[in-house]
């Protein structure tokens, strides 16, 4: 994975808590109280996690460089912060995790970008 699929794919995980993207939960409904508790928990994401609305590969990339990715993942995260200030009760489907609140997407979006930038040195 280069550096500018990385930022498309947290693109993608903030349109998720934006209200811009809309999902399924790919997740059987049993195992959701079991996975949240995992989110919930101070264990990072299983750093071969597989997401499952992009399989093993990855989608092509969608921006001309990784300056213009970076740019609109900014906004989309400005976006997000702007929706739970106006939606405060909102709950969005994570594809994996189920239904989630502003408290669990937050806790969501440190692990899932803790997990990223460790996988490219940028945190430790």
């Amino acid at each position: 994975m280069s550096a500018q699929h990385m930022v498309e794919h947290l693109i993608l995980a903030v349109k998720l808590s934006n209200g811009k993207l809309l999902v399924d939960c790919f997740s059987p409904q049993e195992k959701l109280p079991a996975l949240k508790k995992l989110l919930m928990s101070s264990r990072p994401l299983p750093k071969e996690f597989i997401n499952p609305l992009i399989g093993e590969g990855l989608f092509p990339l969608e921006f001309e460089n990784l300056d213009s990715a970076k740019i609109v993942l900014v906004k989309e995260v400005e976006d997000y912060i702007k929706f739970f200030e106006e939606n405060p009760e909102a709950v969005l489907t994570n594809p994996t995790f189920g239904p989630l609140n502003k408290a669990e997407w937050e806790v969501f979006h440190e692990k899932h970008f803790n997990h990223h930038f460790t996988q490219f040195g940028i945190l430790k």
